[in-house]
């Protein structure tokens, strides 16, 4: 494929490509990034093209994978978390450094969950993703979205009283 057989079928999905990265990734400068970083995979790949049934369907899966891996990249936020301790009155210390362990505690609990696990509670219950942007970015379906995350934290309140973290709420 050269370079005008190129411009011809990818170019014209670049609109396509952003709205779908965009709503992945909630941010449209890396959406940006991720559609230019799409378009050099497949001139990368332009010799190969023809092989592929549908260009467009290659564009999108491509598109897609390298937004999962920018969300799996990130750090997860913890500014959720710091927003909601601060909405706290202002307890002794004592009270604020238990908040804090136990913060802690949960954090260690979810980074031992299983990775898809861990993925969906983090887009779900972090992130605050609805259900079906999750089945879009992992390639799931709703239901199995919501049974993950069911078992996901039934694992997390299981641990956590197994290791007497409830303790601290009856106090």
């Amino acid at each position: 494929m050269d370079l005008h057989e190129f411009k011809i079928q990818v170019f014209p999905l670049k609109n396509k490509l952003f709205r779908l990265a965009n709503r992945l990734l909630g941010d449209s400068e890396e959406a940006q990034d991720i559609v230019q970083e799409t378009f050099i995979k497949l001139w990368n790949r332009r010799e190969k093209l023809d092989e592929y049934r549908s260009v467009e369907a290659l564009a999108v899966v491509t598109t897609r994978n390298l937004c999962l891996d920018k969300l799996k990249a990130k750090k997860y936020p913890t500014e959720r978390l710091e927003n909601l301790k601060s909405d706290i009155p202002e307890p002794g210390t004592e009270l604020r450094t238990d908040l804090s362990e136990l913060a802690d505690k949960i954090k260690e609990i979810i980074r031992s969950l299983p990775e898809q696990m861990k993925t969906i509670m983090q887009l779900r219950d972090i992130e605050g993703y609805d259900y079906e942007e999750i089945a879009g970015i992992l390639g799931m379906n709703e239901n199995a979205i919501r049974v993950n995350l069911s078992r996901a934290r039934k694992k997390v309140r299981e641990i956590m009283i197994n290791r007497k973290l409830y303790e601290f709420q009856s106090n």
